[in-house]
């Protein structure tokens, strides 16, 4: 009964948009803006909700600081190796992860992406870094709850980047042109110092906002952006309660949770319990976003899980609601092709301030 309702509401959203296009995004971010009126309210399964609006850190953070904070988030000499980099395990070529199924750290060579591997295995997927900004917890177990302290634990971990982070601010100070980069950055505290390289950092990460997916588009009235086949995956999404933890419309909660993941061998990890102490938090993992899940697998705290509709299908079966594979087939369709938006993926450097080459992927792996 439900399918044939979200058929026809969606066949009625597309007749209303009668052809016409979403409308160019704005200056501002989002679809819309004030170029033209929306076509009407859309059928929804939840209420409207507006996109969260940046953070004032955020707003606030000069362009010096974000563009220090690229070349910083590229530069392999944050690591013990000088070939390693942030962008190793969170790269534009993958989503803002790696396409592994656990991150590889220090001592594994320039490769990222697929093939990687090295003496520095670590437990987990890296999660993709978009829409940071709106976070109150950081990592799977949600350790850290700020992105400044978030920038500098890769650093201090050993089977990470492994360097001592006032090591590396030596190294930093005496490259021209970071210590000018600094100064710009920073004209109120014009030093090359720990917390500054943190907030470089921390403010380039803030700017990965994805808001300018079809589905931003239909709620915005731009009905015609989302087929019918999206709008039924939408509308079941909803029905086997999938937003009680992936809530729009960010599609991600502050919540920890069992979802009875597949264990790998080798790997023990008690998840949120290793940051609690508690008992009851064992095998409980933040609930991450799907916005760009369609390039960042594969899935899960240990990437155990390869493909998208099977991550679906195994969330379906932990809901004890009943489906068949067209009920998986249309939530991965509105998962991968509705909340699909990198317009404001990390853009590579073509050169950094060290010297030193960024990581070498993508583009070795034409055929993805």
């Amino acid at each position: 009964m439900l399918r044939l309702l979200c058929s026809a509401l969606g066949l009625l959203a597309l007749v209303a948009a009668c052809g016409d296009a979403a409308e160019p995004l704005s200056d501002a971010g989002g679809f819309g803006g004030s170029g033209g009126a929306p076509d009407t309210a859309p059928p929804l399964p939840w209420p409207a909700t507006e996109f969260p609006a940046l953070p004032k850190i955020a707003e606030e953070a000069p362009e010096a600081r974000i563009r220090l904070g690229n070349l910083l988030f590229y530069d392999p000499i944050l690591s013990v190796d000088r070939v390693t980099a942030c962008a190793t395990c969170h790269s534009e070529f993958w989503g803002m992860s790696d396409a592994l199924p656990v991150a590889v750290g220090n001592g594994a060579g320039p490769l990222a992406g697929p093939g990687r591997e090295g003496p520095n295995t670590l437990r987990r997927n890296s999660p993709a870094l978009f829409n940071l900004a709106f976070r109150e917890s950081l990592f799977w177990d949600g350790r850290s709850e700020s992105l400044e302290a978030q920038a500098i634990t890769p650093l201090l971990a050993a089977d990470e980047l492994n360097v001592d982070p006032e090591v590396a601010v030596a190294e930093l100070m005496v490259i021209p042109e970071y210590a000018d980069l600094f100064t710009e950055a920073f004209p109120d505290n014009p030093e090359v110092s720990v917390a500054n390289l943190a907030s470089a950092l921390a403010a380039f990460q803030r700017t990965m906002v994805s808001d300018r997916s079809l589905y931003d588009a239909y709620v915005g009235g731009h009905l015609a952006t989302l087929s019918e086949e999206l709008v039924e995956g939408m509308f079941l999404f909803a029905e086997m309660g999938c937003n009680d933890c992936h809530s729009p419309p960010l599609f991600e909660s502050e919540t920890f949770a069992d979802r009875n993941v597949p264990e790998v061998e080798g790997i023990i990890d008690e998840g949120r319990a290793e940051v609690t102490g508690r008992g009851e938090d064992v095998g409980k993992f933040r609930t991450p976003t799907l916005r760009n899940s369609f390039e960042s697998e594969p899935y899960f705290h240990n990437g155990s899980v390869k493909r998208l509709e099977d991550a679906v299908r195994h969330e379906l079966e932990q809901s004890r609601i009943s489906f068949d594979e067209e009920d998986v087939r249309l939530i991965e369709l509105f998962i991968s092709k509705g909340l699909r938006d990198d317009s404001r993926s990390a853009e590579r450097p073509r050169t950094v301030p060290s010297g030193l080459p960024t990581p070498l992927d993508g583009p070795i792996f034409p055929g993805r």
